[in-house]
């Protein structure tokens, strides 16, 4: 396969939120799927004070072509100043899996 999948991740402090930026993803075709982790405490520093926060990680799969697409969309309708934006590459698995990812991910 020569196309890189990706899984790109973000936070936020509202489980309604958290569906709305894991479902229109995956609707515009930018992400094949996305999951919702379970509440979480997050420990931060934010302007000079120590934070703490009750967040869901979103982690998206997706293709490195995608990628840019994806990312400006979340910024756009994350409410945070900095959303957090991590990928990490997929460095194996299943082919079957794989090959899913970029199907979904297609342009038309």
């Amino acid at each position: 396969m020569t196309t890189e999948i990706v899984i790109a991740q973000t936070t936020i402090d509202d489980e309604e939120k958290a569906k709305a930026l894991a479902l229109g993803p995956v609707e515009a075709r930018l992400a094949a799927c996305a999951h919702i982790d379970p509440a979480f405490t997050a420990v931060y520093r934010w302007k000079g004070s120590i934070e703490t926060a009750k967040e869901w990680r979103i982690s998206f799969k997706t293709t490195t072509d995608r990628l840019p697409e994806l990312e400006a969309w979340v910024v756009e309708q994350h409410p945070y100043d900095v959303p957090e934006w991590i990928t990490l590459p997929v460095t194996g698995g299943s082919e079957a899996y794989l090959s899913w990812v970029v199907e979904e991910t297609a342009t038309a």
